[in-house]
C-alpha cells in the first residue's frame, strides 16, 4: 500500500515537470517569433561533453609547441609517407573462434597485416620476432572466458605500447545490406582526439594504416573519440548522381577504451607508463575526460 502510494506521488511529480518543461520551450517559441534576434539565446544542453571539466593538456589548433614534438616523435617517419606500415597480429595463449573470426575481419581491414598463430611463445619472443623481420605494429587480441576484452597495440621497434579494452564488436556479417571490402588503402579519418595523451593514441593507432588513401575505392574508416570510448567504423561511398552521395556500412563494429600507456614496447615488471586508468569514485569524474 505504501509501495503504491509513494508510486503515485512520484508520477504526479514527473508529471508537473513534463507540463512545466513544456510552458518553458512554447514561452521560448513565443520569444522568438516576439522578439526576433534581442530573443534570449537558446539554453545550451547539459551533457557529459558540454560539462566536460577543463583539462590542462587540452591541444589547442595549430599549437606550434605540440607541431614541433609530433614532427620528432615516433610516428613522424610514419606521418611524412617514409615509413610503410607492416602488421603483425596474433592472440593469446588460448584463442578460440571468436578471437579468429574477429582476426580474419581485422586482417582485411589494416592492409599488409599479416596473422602468425601465438603457440606457446612468450610476449618478449613475439616482440622480438617482430622487430627482427621488420614489422612496424603488433597486435595481440585477448580473450577470457571465450569472450573477447582486450587489445594490445605495441608500435615497434621502440614503443610505445598500448593496452584497450575491446567491446561491442559486430562483424560485417552481422551488418544488414553491408558492402563487400575492397583491397583498396583506405582514407582515414581520427575525430575527437582533443588532449596530449589523446594525440598520441590517435597517433598510433592511425600509424596502422598506410598515410597514402587510394581514394578510387571509396574506403572511409573513421577513429572517433567519445568520452574517452574509441569507436571503429567503416564505410564506403555511394554516389547516386553528380549531386548525392551516401554512407554504407561495411564493418567491423567495435569499441576501444584505453587502459594504459607504456613507453617502449610491453614490459609489466620496468615499464614506465604515461597513463593508466584508475577508476574514480569522486562527484565529478564522469566529467573528466582523458583523450
Amino acid at each position: 500500500m505504501l509501495r503504491s502510494i509513494r508510486h503515485e506521488a512520484f508520477l504526479q511529480v514527473k508529471q508537473i515537470a513534463k507540463k512545466e518543461k513544456k510552458a518553458r520551450r512554447e514561452q521560448r517559441k513565443r520569444d522568438a517569433e516576439e522578439l526576433g534576434e534581442k530573443a534570449p539565446p537558446k539554453l545550451k544542453p547539459k551533457t557529459l561533453d558540454t560539462m566536460r571539466e577543463p583539462d590542462e593538456t587540452f591541444v589547442l589548433p595549430a599549437d606550434e609547441e605540440v607541431m614541433e614534438d609530433e614532427a620528432a616523435d615516433e610516428f613522424a617517419d610514419h606521418y611524412a609517407g617514409k615509413v610503410t606500415p607492416k602488421v603483425m597480429i596474433t592472440t593469446n595463449l588460448k584463442a578460440t573462434k571468436e578471437s579468429y573470426r574477429f582476426i580474419i575481419e581485422l586482417a582485411r581491414v589494416i592492409p599488409n597485416s599479416h596473422y602468425y598463430a601465438r603457440r606457446s611463445y612468450s610476449l618478449k619472443a613475439i616482440v622480438g620476432y617482430a622487430k627482427n623481420r621488420g614489422f612496424t605494429h603488433l597486435i595481440i587480441v585477448n580473450e577470457d572466458n571465450k569472450k573477447l576484452n582486450g587489445m594490445l597495440l605495441i608500435h615497434l621497434p621502440n614503443g610505445p605500447t598500448a593496452l584497450f579494452k575491446l567491446s561491442s564488436i559486430v562483424l560485417s556479417k552481422q551488418i544488414h545490406g553491408h558492402a563487400a571490402m575492397s583491397k583498396h588503402t583506405p582514407e582515414l579519418i581520427l575525430n575527437n582526439f582533443n588532449t596530449r595523451l589523446g594525440h598520441t593514441v590517435g597517433r598510433l593507432i592511425g600509424s596502422l594504416f598506410p598515410y597514402s588513401p587510394n581514394f578510387h575505392g571509396r574506403r572511409v574508416i573513421t577513429i572517433h573519440n567519445q568520452r574517452d570510448f574509441i569507436f571503429f567504423r567503416q564505410h564506403r561511398y555511394v554516389f547516386d548522381s553528380a549531386e548525392e552521395a551516401r554512407l554504407q556500412e561495411m564493418g567491423p563494429q567495435f569499441t576501444l577504451k584505453l587502459r594504459s600507456l607504456q613507453h617502449g614496447t610491453f614490459d609489466t615488471k620496468f615499464g614506465e607508463y604515461e597513463f593508466v586508468h584508475k577508476s574514480e569514485n569522486r562527484p565529478h569524474a564522469r566529467r573528466k575526460f582523458v583523450l
